[in-house]
């Protein structure tokens, strides 16, 4: 039986599965289609993460269940609830160590740095069932039923993953376009590498002191512009021309593209600094960000491919 079972098999899943089978750890990873990492040492399985017996079967005899899947963005309020339900069932079921991806929104609008010890007070729907989704593990947690901890990642950057970098400002950028972000462009903000999410959630799965509380991942605070800067000098690619897209074009985008209105409510975010603290990760866990050139020339390969 696998040591580690690590559901989901997008940029995050894959970097995990790579980071444990680099160790020597067998990894049983689930998608709904069976896809995953191809190495001798990774069991693909496909399964409906929402059957929850099927699930149990699968993670009976784990050591962790690390979860890397999300739903669709603009099925989230929708499809997250019972996905996170279900993985928790199958953690309290089998006593498996369960280890979840999440993200900031549940904090809501914060004024100065975001460290791990903030409460829950989201702002937007989407932040409202992250915050759910924590709460109930940790009273699931409070209750003796889990071992249970929370990573909390920032925007994404790195190879193969989708974030508002990766599909509306890089790709842009590299073709000589004009390159449009929704927020404002001269506020600080936070970006974490896949490898150092993974980095994070396997050094969490493995430290004793993780249980009932959640880990930052380590990320690089920049403004919007001088990030698409820096990746336009490294990619020699031609002087960025960069836009901002606020609430009125967002929802005229939204007209033909449903997506692009599922960014007005969190606007909060992109319009104000938003600054993560990592202070405790890098401690605690030793796990530190990767140079930002590093992170954005693998962004840049990805792309590529």
């Amino acid at each position: 039986m696998s040591r580690y079972v690590v559901m989901g098999a997008g940029a995050t899943g894959r970097a995990v599965a790579a980071l444990l089978v680099e160790r020597g750890v067998p990894v049983r990873q689930i998608t709904r289609r069976g896809t995953g990492l191809e190495h001798p040492l990774v069991e693909r399985v496909a399964a409906d993460a929402r059957d929850v017996d099927r699930l149990v079967g699968l993670v009976a005899g784990a050591e962790v269940l690390i979860n890397c899947a999300m739903p669709p963005y603009d099925r989230w309020i929708t499809d997250a609830p019972p996905l996170a339900a279900a993985l928790l069932t199958a953690a309290e079921r089998t006593g498996a160590r369960y280890v979840m991806l999440g993200n900031l929104y549940g904090y809501g609008h914060v004024d100065g740095p975001i460290t791990e010890d903030l409460p829950m007070a989201p702002v937007s729907a989407k932040g409202r069932v992250r915050a759910r989704m924590w709460l109930d593990a940790l009273a699931a947690y409070e209750a003796g039923r889990v071992e249970v901890t929370e990573v909390r990642a920032a925007a994404f950057l790195g190879e193969g993953v989708l974030s508002t970098f990766t599909l509306s400002i890089a790709p842009q950028v590299l073709a000589g376009e004009v390159a449009c972000y929704p927020g404002r462009l001269d506020v600080p903000q936070s970006w974490s590498h896949v490898g150092d999410v993974a980095s994070t959630l396997v050094a969490a799965a493995q430290d004793t002191r993780s249980w009932g509380r959640a880990w930052h991942v380590p990320a690089t605070n920049i403004l919007v512009r001088e990030l698409t800067e820096r990746f336009a000098k490294l990619t020699t690619s031609p002087d960025p021309r960069l836009e901002r897209l606020d609430r009125d074009a967002l929802l005229t985008l939204a007209e033909r593209n449903p997506l692009f209105g599922e960014l007005v409510e969190m606007l909060y975010a992109t319009e104000n600094p938003h600054v993560l603290d990592s202070t405790d990760t890098e401690r605690a866990l030793g796990v530190t960000a990767t140079a930002l050139d590093e992170v954005l020339l693998a962004t840049a390969r990805g792309l590529a491919r």
